[in-house]
């Protein structure tokens, strides 16, 4: 049978419970994102929170780095998964960031061949002060 209804609206958050995590919620999530979408932010981090790929590569080089592991050009594409980019776009990625200085790239001392990636100085400082200030609106709210 079929009627002419209107499809229904998705029903308000009615679970006193979700609407308590909401409420807390709500403006950790308003200040994450005034922070994450900053129009003053470095031209460094600009370069990472462009668009989602560099920003989850920023993240998981980052880790890896302060993890003290040794990062190549094969380690450091294969960070993010696959679905996020096609291997061309990661290793644009990685050979910009390079070539802006924002990671360091070195030859091996066991392989010549072999290059070994890291954060600038300034992207370390940059990045430690930010997620400072995300880990701030976590710690207030």
């Amino acid at each position: 049978v079929m009627t002419n209804k209107a499809p229904q609206k998705s029903l308000a958050i009615s679970n006193e419970h979700q609407i308590e995590m909401l409420d807390n919620s709500l403006p950790i999530i308003k200040k994450l994102l005034v922070l994450l979408f900053d129009r003053d932010v470095s031209s460094t981090l600009g370069f990472f929170r462009s668009d989602v790929y560099r920003y989850f590569f920023l993240l998981t080089f980052m880790v890896e780095y302060f993890e003290g592991s040794e990062i190549s050009q094969e380690h450091a594409i294969s960070l993010v998964p696959q679905k996020y980019a096609s291997r061309i776009k990661r290793l644009q990625v990685l050979k910009q960031a390079v070539e802006l200085g924002y990671i360091i790239e070195e030859s091996s001392t066991v392989d010549k061949r072999r290059r070994i990636y890291s954060p600038s100085t300034e992207l370390v400082s940059e990045f430690l002060d930010g997620a400072n200030n995300i880990n701030d609106i976590f710690n207030k709210s």
